[in-house]
């Protein structure tokens, strides 16, 4: 049984970016469904989807040019 500390790293950090993303969305958008109303919430829903969406497009294109890098290394 080897010990792969790059791998645990990375599902540890993937967990971590989940988790607050879910705790974000459940539990902020709860409150303010809860204590304003689901008209707020609604726009609330909207705008975290507003944020997460060009900081998922940056992730993926740093990953495709990270994945371009190590495909055009391993021909070398």
């Amino acid at each position: 049984m080897g010990r792969d500390l790059r791998k645990y790293s990375r599902q540890t950090n993937f967990r971590l970016v989940a988790g607050f993303v879910i705790l974000l969305f459940i539990v902020g958008d709860g409150l303010i469904y809860i204590f304003i109303g689901k008209g707020a919430a609604l726009m609330g829903l909207v705008c975290l989807i507003s944020v997460l969406l060009p900081l998922l497009l940056i992730v993926l294109s740093l990953w495709l040019i990270d994945w371009i890098a190590k495909r055009n290394n391993q021909g070398i």
